[in-house]
């Protein structure tokens, strides 16, 4: 029989927000991280379109990246060196039943200035002008480093004595001397917290545990690798695409990545491309531009997965202590990791039986601002379920 593994918090899944949480955690709590892939971030973290984006998303979501950025673009020096963002823009395109968005947007949105086509074309040169009417430029979206700032944080998790454990799956859950027990492929573990980062599967994370689903939604975003249209260096080419988000195109790798914008309902599995969908998705993009589509050299799918008001949820959940929330990132994830995962560890450190922590806040931590209480409120699980604490 195995012996039962102990730590005092558990975080189910390895992605941005799992690992991002438990970098935060280490310094302050004997943290263990539970992946069923064999590496961390394999469904929505690795698959991610990585662009920060400050007007993307509800009034949530716009706060909290605009808490990320500064850790983002200046990491604590023990983190890393150098930005984990680099220049990219996103330009928006608008066709004449279009404009009405389009305007919206500029109200909403201040900082993001209107261009004229000939400007737009100088961005992008194989648009095609015919299409559209208007544009609109956003000069500080940029790229983000995804897979450099997932390997800090796994070493900042390391270094503090956290424990990442890939290949090793949750099975059953629940509560055992005032903690959980998880029973896994590899055993069982003992824990006085648990995390649920679980992504598109934590719903049914929540189920193991005896809780009744918070009716969170894996939607599908699908994507394809183009080769560059002969003549042409996109290196510099901004993210472009529809107004309405029914297609965007952004420089990657020296490729051209083109996607649908598909936000469809499916069940959590290891996604993959609709080649109906992505087809569709390839000939509005191909309507847009003067060059044609002439092969796909790749494609993929990946999961965002959102509650009812696409807000994320965050906290102990009120129907069973000890049980934490750190899903429904929707596809802000990556742009909103920092500030998400900063977030996350005080509300749960706050929680611990005499550790009483206001913030988790240390010198050169990256974050110029304190967590606001409001903010912290609107993520609440209770929200969703009709409860508060």
């Amino acid at each position: 029989m195995l012996s039962t593994q102990r730590a005092s918090i558990v975080v189910i899944g390895g992605g941005i927000a799992g690992v991002g949480c438990a970098s935060f955690l280490a310094s302050h709590s004997d943290v263990l991280v539970l992946e069923s892939d064999s590496v961390a971030g394999y469904h929505s973290t690795s698959r991610s379109a990585a662009i920060f984006i400050p007007s993307y998303g509800n009034h949530v979501i716009q706060a909290l990246t605009a808490q990320s950025q500064p850790y983002l673009d200046t990491p604590p020096s023990a983190l890393a060196t150098g930005s984990f963002l680099s220049p990219r823009g996103e330009l928006l395109l608008s066709m004449e039943d279009e404009v009405e968005r389009f305007e919206q947007l500029l109200i909403e949105a201040p900082h993001i200035r209107e261009l004229s086509l000939d400007e737009a074309l100088t961005r992008v040169p194989i648009l095609n002008r015919q299409r559209f009417v208007r544009a609109c430029i956003e000069e500080n979206a940029r790229d983000i480093d995804v897979d450099r700032l997932l390997q800090c944080w796994q070493r900042k998790l390391k270094s503090a004595g956290g424990v990442i454990e890939t290949s090793r799956s949750v099975t059953a859950l629940e509560q055992h001397n005032n903690g959980w027990r998880l029973q896994t492929t590899k055993g069982p573990v003992d824990a006085e917290i648990v995390v649920n980062a679980a992504g598109a599967w934590a719903d049914t994370v929540a189920g193991m545990a005896g809780l009744d689903p918070l009716g969170l939604t894996a939607c599908r975003r699908s994507a394809a690798l183009l080769p560059v249209p002969q003549g042409y260096c996109v290196n510099d080419w901004p993210l472009f695409g529809s107004i309405s988000e029914n297609w965007y195109a952004k420089p990657m790798s020296g490729k051209l990545m083109v996607s649908p914008a598909d936000e469809d309902p499916v069940e959590p599995h290891d996604a993959f491309a609709d080649d109906m969908v992505l087809a569709e998705g390839l000939y509005r993009f191909e309507q847009a531009v003067t060059v044609p589509v002439t092969r796909v050299e790749h494609n993929w799918a990946g999961l965002r997965t959102f509650a009812r008001d696409r807000v994320p949820v965050v906290g102990e959940d009120p129907r069973k202590a000890g049980f934490f929330w750190l899903a429904g990132q929707g596809g802000y994830g990556v742009q909103t990791a920092p500030a998400l995962s900063r977030l996350a560890a005080t509300v749960l450190l706050e929680s611990l039986q005499g550790f009483k922590l206001s913030d988790i806040d240390e010198p050169d931590n990256g974050f110029d601002t304190a967590i606001d209480p409001e903010l912290v409120r609107s993520l609440d699980p209770g929200r969703l379920i009709g409860l508060s604490h």
